[in-house]
């Protein structure tokens, strides 16, 4: 049994359940949710049966495709309904993300104006007393989740921060709710050893629920408002539009969803998209970018609109830019535009930094959900040669400003033509073309190369769909020697990962891991010999906060300070990534070529 084979278990029945079971039972609590995973299931319409064993059944009846309440779930053991296996079966199942609750209208016996806690369209400038024990709550959960570590962070923890994501969203704080889901997700992908799982994710999202909640306690005004966020991200009406299509890139995401992603830009440079994505993988996505637009009248697949145009009126279009298909909407085939004329050509007139910038207050690891912006770059480079790395291969190329891009692979899979296309340009050095590609968050420039003009000056190239051949490239020019990067060139390199790696080694192992460690004064040295003090400080504090246990007057250790630690850790894993965004914005300030010597084309006279 895998957890995609049970329907998704609301987030207050799974945390009513593990409540209700007694101490002993939820000390056995995990060991049964493992034991559960290796059962059989079986799918009838709404109903989904595990065979506890040979004799005894456990059924989720799962209506609308969720379980919404404890009493779906029942179980024909002696034991029941007291009995584990129906938390163990909750604790295994995807916790659904259900609707947000609506506001509460005013009572007719009410004075004065509706509690801000019940009308969030009311936006007060602080938070109400229950929204500050709602995030009170969260972080607390949050903190224990941190205390412990994913070794340590069961289904019991799990389910604590289950009961304070549905009081948060009884709250009006989606945010908060959501983000502690995100947790509770990526705890079981780590303790069920996922594949796709990684240690970076689980840091930003314990980071991103942290700072969420102690936003909501300590904020006012716009802040508070963006701490609180949005139940949803709705489609708002705009008009009409005139878009012109850019590019359509494929979607593969490790949930095993796939599809693919059409951009398209209208005045002003602004960038909006088209998609279709939905269970399926890779094998998916190859098919849907010869499928018809679902968009008014449209008669074009994705692919073509990536080259033609579109006239819209009654648009909506989502704080990310999506474009809503509704049944108001209506849209209908235009001319499209090349990449060098207007209004297309301006997005390539922005200098490489500023666009950089932009990027990055989308990608930012803490970015408001509702923030919009784009992390795509468009760029006029010139290739140089393909470069070894420790993760494989990439090509070389310089832009604007004689900077320095590394173009690496969007997604990998051999189904798509991402590696083919990178491999077949990295044998073009001194190759111009005009690029479109996603920006990787490094130390060095860093891009995901998604699309470009056509070698031989004709169309563009979906690099994820079209596959070039080697008589599309140009003749090589015998002038043009490709060399390899100089070694200092390789990425760069800071001292501040000395305080990233201390911040992702609490995540998995726990507070006591960083307790253990001693003596860092050697790393906290080497922070500000690098000019990083405030560095230096968190690291130092985040490990004395680790360390520190109190005594009572009988000489007993005292309960740790895990809101003191959760504090340290929070500052550390915010200011570190604050300081790599910073870094890698500074990567793509311009700088002059050398003259000469290896890490740049050379041209013989």
């Amino acid at each position: 049994m895998t957890a995609a084979q049970l329907p998704p278990v609301a987030p207050e029945v799974t945390a009513t359940l593990v409540e209700e079971l007694s101490p002993r039972l939820r000390k056995r609590l995990d060991a049964a949710v493992i034991k559960l995973g290796a059962r059989p299931v079986h799918r009838d319409g709404d109903m989904v049966t595990i065979a506890v064993d040979e004799e005894t059944d456990l059924r989720m009846h799962a209506p609308a495709g969720m379980v919404s309440t404890a009493g779906a779930i029942t179980c024909g053991c002696l034991l029941a309904p007291a009995c584990v296996h129906r938390a163990a079966a909750a604790c295994a199942a995807p916790a659904a993300d259900p609707a947000p609750e609506p506001a509460a209208p005013p009572s007719p016996a009410a004075a004065g104006p509706v509690s801000p806690a019940h009308d969030t369209t009311l936006a007060p400038d602080v938070a109400s007393p229950p929204q500050r024990a709602a995030a009170g709550a969260v972080w607390s959960a949050a903190a224990a989740v941190l205390e412990a570590g994913v070794d340590g962070a069961g289904a019991v923890a799990q389910a604590a921060l289950l009961r304070a994501a549905h009081t948060a969203r009884l709250q009006h704080l989606p945010r908060a709710a959501g983000a502690a889901l995100s947790v509770v997700t990526l705890l079981r992908a780590a303790r069920a050893g996922d594949p796709s799982y990684r240690t970076a994710d689980l840091v930003t999202a314990l980071a991103e629920l942290l700072g969420t909640a102690h936003r909501v306690r300590t904020a006012s005004g716009a802040d508070l408002a963006a701490a609180r966020g949005r139940a949803r991200r709705p489609y708002s009406p705009d008009g009409s539009l005139r878009l012109y299509g850019l590019f359509t890139e494929p979607v593969v995401t490790d949930s095993g969803h796939g599809g693919a992603r059409t951009w398209v830009a209208g005045g002003g440079g602004r960038l909006c998209t088209v998609g279709d994505v939905a269970p399926g993988g890779v094998g998916r996505a190859v098919g849907v970018a010869d499928r018809v637009v679902r968009l008014g009248e449209c008669a074009l697949t994705h692919r073509e609109l990536g080259r033609a145009g579109l006239a819209v009126s009654g648009a909506t279009v989502s704080p990310d830019g999506r474009l809503g298909a509704g049944k108001g909407v209506k849209a209908v085939t235009a001319p499209g535009a090349a990449w060098t004329e207007p209004p297309l050509a301006a997005l390539w007139e922005t200098p490489p930094v500023q666009q950089a910038v932009r990027a990055l207050r989308s990608t930012s690891r803490y970015a408001d959900p509702d923030g919009g912006g784009s992390d795509l770059l468009f760029l006029d480079v010139e290739l140089r040669g393909a470069v070894r790395e420790p993760g494989g291969t990439c090509l070389l190329a310089s832009c604007d400003g004689g900077i320095p891009v590394r173009l690496t692979v969007a997604d990998d899979s051999p189904a798509l033509a991402h590696r083919d296309n990178l491999m077949l340009l990295a044998t073009a050095p001194g190759t111009r073309l005009r690029i479109i590609g996603r920006l990787v968050p490094a130390l060095h420039p860093r891009l995901a190369l998604l699309a470009c003009s056509h070698p031989t000056g004709e169309g563009t190239v979906d690099l994820g769909f079209d596959r070039l051949r080697r008589a599309d490239l140009p003749v090589p020019d015998a002038r043009v020697h490709p060399v390899s990067p100089e070694p200092g060139n390789s990425g760069g390199h800071s001292p501040l990962y000395l305080l990233e790696r201390r911040v992702e080694q609490a995540v998995p192992a726990g507070r006591a891991a960083l307790g253990m460690l001693g003596d860092i004064s050697t790393e906290t040295r080497r922070l500000r010999r690098a000019g990083l003090p405030t560095a230096a400080g968190l690291l130092a504090a985040l490990c004395a906060s680790a360390a520190e246990r109190g005594r009572d007057p009988f000489g007993r250790l005292l309960p740790a300070d895990g809101d003191g630690f959760a504090i340290h850790w929070l500052a550390a894993a915010r200011y570190a990534s604050a300081v790599s965004e910073s870094l890698c914005a500074a990567a793509w300030e311009p700088h002059p070529e050398p003259t000469a010597g290896p890490g740049r084309l050379q041209r013989t006279p």
